[in-house]
């Protein structure tokens, strides 16, 4: 009877593995029919999100104008990218973004919008320009891209500009009350610039130069009119 048990036990045992065998086998089999196999897309498109943060050197400076502290620029947008070739590498872009700009500096302004009043201030504890701008890139690009990775080379060249929408210059004594200049009708209502990226998967350094001022017009005296180039060195993101 012990022997007849154990055999059934070692029966049972045999058949619950095969069982269990045959269930497993099953399961890879039918998870090999069902998986989908990556399938390369011959119409894909990169890099239409963008983003950027940059350090901003001013140049072309009236006499005795200069930085202090850390000037910032922040853009954001869309890029339509559109492939030229049919490997995809070569493409054009075209789109629409927004800019933010954060510029301290020692050049007061003082007055009001459409009546401003400038000096090169000596003792103060904060000044600012903060500039707001709606922005139209247009770009040529090339990458080392396929359909199926997204870690590549790129070289992207553009040329963009820049509508201002809204401006704020606010200067901090170290005593009295705080100065604040909203519209200035001096400021150029549009500039524009040309700009490169370049970089490899996530990292990629930007270079962005103001070819006209952000000043359209005056001055620290009528011989001394305030011409001011933004230079812009940072990274970009790109995001499909």
């Amino acid at each position: 009877m012990i022997y007849f048990m154990r055999n059934l036990y070692l029966l049972l045992l045999i058949i619950c593995s095969a069982g269990f065998a045959q269930q497993v086998t099953d399961t890879i089999a039918q998870v090999k029919t069902d998986s989908i196999p990556v399938v390369a897309d011959p119409y894909y498109r990169e890099d239409q999100f963008y983003a950027s943060l940059s350090y901003v050197l001013l140049t072309t400076q009236p006499n005795d104008f200069s930085q202090n502290s850390f000037s910032t620029n922040l853009t954001t947008g869309f890029l339509r990218d559109i492939p030229v070739n049919q490997a995809r590498t070569y493409a054009v872009a075209i789109g629409l973004g927004y800019s933010y700009s954060n510029i301290k500096h020692n050049l007061k302004t003082s007055g009001a919008g459409n009546m401003p009043v400038y000096e090169i201030a000596e003792d103060f504890d904060k000044n600012k320009l903060v500039l707001h701008y709606l922005e139209l890139p247009i770009e040529l690009r090339w990458r080392g891209s396929d359909a199926v990775s997204h870690k590549f080379l790129r070289v992207y060249t553009g040329f963009k500009f820049s509508y201002l929408f809204y401006d704020k210059s606010q200067f901090y004594p170290n005593e009295g009350e705080i100065i604040k200049i909203r519209n200035n009708t001096d400021l150029n209502k549009l500039v524009y610039g040309a700009y490169l990226s370049i970089g490899w998967n996530t990292w990629n350094a930007y270079a962005y130069y103001g070819i006209n001022s952000i000043y359209k017009s005056g001055g620290l005296s009528p011989q001394e009119p305030i011409e001011i180039n933004n230079l812009h060195l940072g990274l970009i993101f790109y995001i499909l």
